[in-house]
């Protein structure tokens, strides 16, 4: 606890410094697009939609004293973002910090930055470029060729590996999820599913991404879809992808649902699910399902985790290395 001593704070000293360069440097990609800065609030009455997922529970106390209604620390500010959309704003990003709790290891942080953007009127194909770009002009901005991590490395400007969820596990696992694993599939509970597919992957497929150029991980299957549209010639698979560095994962895109119905029983099976597993759940934002209602224009978005953007481009091992107060 005693980061603060100047000794100790200078050890990490350049990696902050870089952290400035890529902070500059990503506000400056966007700005140039004309995009619009954005702010949300960090209270939300639903903090996020992640089954596995734990968030700060606050209390919201009236004026008077006299009552008091819950709160919680927004994991993501994906959803007051999205009413930004329905409200007629049509690219914006968000630099802000995000809380999850139960969260530590050298890449996590109970606490840490994330981005995110957002543009109506395309699919994730867009948001793929964006971030092809976008990571090509941080390393340029900080005058790096490859970002590492843990003795790896990655060229950002090289031609990027993309690869379905079901190419990877045919590839790295020698598994056939279409014919042996979906038939297998009971909606009604994903849980064991669900933990046979993410025991394989982070153990035989996650080390290997990202290895020399980045990776785009794309088309997972439908029920994993989160907030993201099914593919319209593929129902069994979701317009989602995820971005993989050095075997770091460090984004995770949709083509944007905006389909109310959908959505709300999405978060409902959801909550279900938290419940069961875990024996509490979040309540659900209506305010949200209402601005889906409303209308919200098509649009693809992303979430990119600032700090592990800067582990990567100074190479730092651990997360608390690149974070000023830690």
């Amino acid at each position: 606890m005693t980061w603060w001593y100047p000794h100790k704070f200078d050890i990490k000293r350049k990696n902050l410094e870089i952290r400035q360069s890529v902070m500059r440097s990503v506000r400056r990609f966007f700005d140039d697009q004309d995009f619009w800065e954005v702010e949300t609030p960090a209270l939300q009455i639903m903090p996020g939609a992640e089954v596995h997922v734990h968030a700060f529970e606050t209390s919201k106390i009236s004026p008077d004293l006299q009552s008091k209604v819950t709160r919680y620390l927004h994991t993501s500010p994906e959803f007051a973002m999205k009413k930004l959309l329905v409200a007629g704003c049509d690219k914006i990003y968000q630099i802000c910090p995000v809380y999850r709790n139960a969260e530590g290891s050298s890449m996590h942080s109970c606490e840490f930055k994330m981005l995110e953007w957002y543009r109506c009127g395309v699919t994730y194909n867009a948001i793929m470029t964006d971030t092809i770009n976008l990571l090509r002009s941080v390393a340029s901005a900080a005058k790096i060729n490859m970002y590492e991590y843990k003795g790896q490395s990655c060229d950002p400007f090289l031609e990027w590996q993309k690869i379905t969820i079901f190419e990877a596990f045919r590839t790295y696992a020698n598994i056939d999820i279409i014919a042996d694993w979906l038939p297998e599939l009971d909606l009604k509970d994903t849980q064991d599913w669900d933990a046979r597919f993410f025991k394989v992957f982070m153990e035989q497929i996650e080390p290997y991404l990202g290895q020399g150029v980045p990776t785009i991980l794309y088309e997972y299957p439908a029920h994993m879809a989160a907030l993201s549209k099914v593919k319209a010639g593929d129902l069994r698979v979701a317009e989602r992808f995820e971005v993989y560095m050095c075997g770091m994962e460090l984004a995770n895109a949709f083509t944007e649902l905006t389909d109310a119905a959908t959505q709300k029983q999405r978060f409902e099976d959801d909550m279900r699910q938290k419940k069961v597993i875990y024996g509490s759940k979040w309540p659900i934002d209506h305010d949200f399902i209402a601005a889906l209602e409303y209308g919200m224009p098509e649009a693809g978005g992303i979430a990119l985790g600032i700090d592990r953007l800067v582990m990567l481009t100074c190479g730092a091992e651990d997360i608390k290395d690149v974070l000023f107060c830690k």
